[in-house]
């Protein structure tokens, strides 16, 4: 069921707002950055997000891997959301939203979503890494 959330890093000074899905799953990647960040992300169509406030707080950092903007608040170091870039590999453009800033999430159905895993420590996105249980 879609269902519009608000959300925002830790100090406010960036606010969100997305139209977020949670029945159709979740994810959690084992690459070093969102590993370290303990992100919990749900996907969202760029239509489907908002940055309601805050675009001169966000920094854009960019690992290793350059289709993956990850934003974060230069004030309290909270990522809200990444955009990710893959117009070769999927043909569009999709926002990763970090569940743990959206505002009056109903735990319940957070934890019924289903999860999936992905292998980004190995480049191998479409692949579910053999250790999950720490992410």
């Amino acid at each position: 069921m879609l269902k519009t959330y608000t959300g925002s890093c830790h100090c406010g000074a960036v606010r969100i707002e997305a139209d977020v899905d949670l029945s159709a799953g979740t994810g959690k990647c084992n690459c070093t950055l969102c590993t370290k960040m303990r992100l919990w992300s749900v996907e969202v169509r760029p239509e489907a997000f908002r940055l309601v406030a805050g675009e001169e707080a966000l920094t854009d950092y960019r690992g290793r891997n350059e289709v993956a903007h990850h934003f974060f608040c230069h004030h309290c170091g909270v990522r809200p959301f990444e955009r990710i870039d893959t117009p070769n590999m999927t043909g569009h453009i999709y926002y990763n939203i970090n569940v743990a800033c959206l505002d009056g999430i109903d735990i319940d159905e957070l934890v019924a979503a289903p999860v999936t895993y992905f292998d980004g420590r190995n480049d191998d996105w479409g692949s579910t890494p053999t250790e999950v249980r720490h992410l």
